[in-house]
């Protein structure tokens, strides 16, 4: 018995990126959908050490938050048919 340890690296290195790539992106998704439109309820904005958006840019960063969690969806859904087929 043989090990092709070239293709077992490959598998390896795709498998890291991948992960890595998926899980940062999945971070991402959270972090616009956490950012908030409106100022601090208490203290201003230099204080509590999150500035705050405005109204675009908080849909932006919310619009961007579901698109990183539609691409995971994509990822993992490919991954399953991948699996499955």
């Amino acid at each position: 018995m043989s090990i092709d340890w070239h293709a077992l690296g490959t598998v390896f290195g795709v498998t890291l990126v991948a992960t890595v790539g998926l899980v940062g992106l999945f971070t991402l998704g959270i972090v616009g959908l956490t950012k908030h439109g409106s100022a601090p309820a208490s203290g201003s904005a230099a204080e509590s050490g999150s500035g705050s958006l405005s109204r675009g840019g908080a849909l932006l960063a919310r619009t961007g938050g579901y698109a990183c969690f539609a691409v995971c969806a994509a990822a993992v859904s490919y991954g399953i048919y991948l699996i499955v087929a």
